[in-house]
């Protein structure tokens, strides 16, 4: 939550609802999202080469779901032992700074997923519907590279602070005097959630008005483009959206007074928790890899029809003008 400098200073709590509630949310969404994601992993990055840019992103979007399911299994630690983080400073600093990038690149590939079925909807003969894959591959370093550079700061902050002789790691805390990071990265937090929702939202209705003018909503691969967005969308809105309202809900009440501490603490504690949604984007991803890719689509309903429990008919690969995939 954005914490600025004012009179009062409500101090910094235990958030002991958030010890109850996180660990088995978070174990859950820990074994949902590991299975899925590797085998996005595996299917993605045999058809790195022969496949578009919409593959590439969808890959390094998984990239970004390991980084979360590397560095979850210290947070689960921490919430379990009552927020009680016995990994040492510098582990500290690097778990947040995982976590932080995790979010940051999962919501710009997203992005860059929307975008790409955007241009091939709206502009199919635009120049950018035929980058190869090694500029694809250009496009996604340069991403991964502005989203580490703006969460670097993270790793120079002192982000371990000690109530009650209990070591407690959060990048989002009650500070009196935020620092230039600190304050950098309440910025970013809410920046990476409004840029991202307005272009999401706007790619959504552009390529509904486009495809009903082209007499293209009722086309099965119009359907499934439309589709693929709005699915974005819903992950984005339902992953991300709780955490931004409730930080501002706890700064609403922190501006008020002390007297409202009791509520800033518990909209505080109920912030905290929202960080399930935000984890569950990567239990989620896979949803949107079946809605982007046939290549996905296939292989699951190619292991459905290996089993003999039913037959399922093949995606074939859209050829037309739009490029869907």
């Amino acid at each position: 939550m954005t914490s600025n400098i004012t009179a009062h200073h409500c101090g910094t709590s235990t958030q002991n609802l958030v010890a109850a509630v996180l660990p088995p949310l978070l174990i859950i969404e820990l074994l949902l999202g590991l299975p899925g994601n590797v085998l996005a992993l595996s299917v993605f990055s045999k058809n790195l080469k022969s496949r578009r840019a919409n593959v590439m992103f969808l890959f390094n979007l998984v990239l970004s779901d390991f980084l979360l399911l590397v560095s979850l299994p210290f947070r689960i630690d921490n919430f379990i032992r009552g927020e009680k983080w016995i990994f040492g400073d510098a582990w500290c600093r690097v778990n947040l700074f995982m976590l932080s990038v995790n979010r940051s690149a999962s919501i710009a590939f997203m992005t860059a997923v929307a975008v790409d079925r955007y241009f091939k909807v709206v502009h199919p003969h635009h120049k950018i519907n035929h980058i190869s894959t090694k500029q694809a591959a250009g496009v996604a370093c340069l991403i991964w590279s502005v989203v580490v550079s703006l969460r670097i700061h993270l790793l120079a902050n002192n982000l371990l602070s000690v109530k009650n002789n209990v070591s407690l790691c959060r990048s989002f805390s009650n500070y009196a005097k935020p620092t230039l990071g600190i304050s950098l990265h309440y910025a970013l937090f809410n920046l990476e959630f409004f840029v991202p929702l307005l272009l999401l939202v706007l790619c959504s209705v552009r390529i509904a008005c486009i495809l009903r003018s082209r007499q293209m909503d009722k086309n099965k691969r119009g359907q499934r483009a439309i589709r693929t967005v709005l699915v974005i969308v819903g992950v984005f809105s339902l992953c991300f959206f709780p955490s931004i309202a409730t930080a501002f809900t706890a700064l609403y009440f922190k501006n008020l007074g002390e007297e409202y501490c009791k509520a800033y603490s518990l909209t505080s504690q109920l912030f905290s928790m929202s960080i399930a949604f935000t984890y569950l984007n990567s239990a989620l991803d896979p949803v949107i890899y079946c809605f982007s890719s046939s290549t996905f689509r296939n292989y699951l309903k190619r292991a459905i029809n290996q089993t003999g429990l039913m037959k399922l008919q093949m995606s074939r690969r859209d050829s037309m003008s739009t490029g869907y995939d």
